[in-house]
């Protein structure tokens, strides 16, 4: 897997391309805007985007949705805890920073469920706090984990949105990402790459 990463929209959210060199199949995480740039080079690099996994519903990490489903028709998977989110512009903040934003056609999925796209296998990891349905990515045969805005190098996301609890993140994160092996390499929706044995040690939080 090459993992690609673009800061895109209007808070600085990593967007990724989890790609397929062999298939030029990829997965988009967290398209929190669509630019041209970002179109462009999935156009000049050959790749055909088979799915959008969203970690959680913020408008920051949703707000690219409509621009990459005109061009590619594929499955948008969100955890069904946070299709009020999705839907509701108050709750996912977009009628805070923007004019309102809201999207009703993901496919919802659960705790524990294994979503196969571009040749790889992606297991939801259910993370409460950030947001009821926040959820992390990971890739167990690539060591690869997308927390989204559950899991920063040495820190944690937000909790004091409406519906956010610290001690459900921090519960979700001790319970299902500090049982991952030392060497999996974090993809975070916020700044840059950690890994969990460094948060093991370092993150002030857990």
């Amino acid at each position: 897997m090459k993992v690609e990463k673009f800061v895109t929209g209007i808070i600085s959210t990593n967007c990724y391309l989890a790609i397929n060199e062999e298939t030029r199949q990829a997965v988009v995480i967290d398209p929190a805007a669509c630019p041209s740039y970002l179109m462009g080079h999935i156009k000049s690099e050959g790749l055909q985007i088979e799915a959008i996994l969203l970690t959680h519903g913020h408008f920051d990490h949703i707000m690219g949705l409509d621009g990459f489903l005109q061009e590619f028709h594929v499955p948008v998977y969100v955890h069904k805890d946070d299709e009020q989110l999705m839907t509701d512009p108050g709750l996912n903040q977009s009628g805070v920073y923007t004019s309102g934003y809201t999207f009703g056609m993901g496919t919802y999925i659960q705790d524990g469920q294994a979503i196969q796209a571009a040749g790889f296998e992606f297991k939801a990891l259910h993370t409460p706090g950030h947001t009821p349905g926040g959820v992390c990515y990971y890739a167990e045969a690539e060591k690869i984990l997308f927390s989204g805005d559950t899991l920063f190098q040495s820190s944690v996301g937000r909790t004091d949105f409406p519906l956010g609890s610290m001690s459900d993140l921090v519960r979700g994160i001790k319970e299902k990402l500090m049982v991952l092996p030392d060497e999996v390499l974090v993809y975070p929706g916020h700044m840059g790459e950690t890994t969990i044995g460094y948060e093991k040690s370092h993150n002030p939080f857990l």
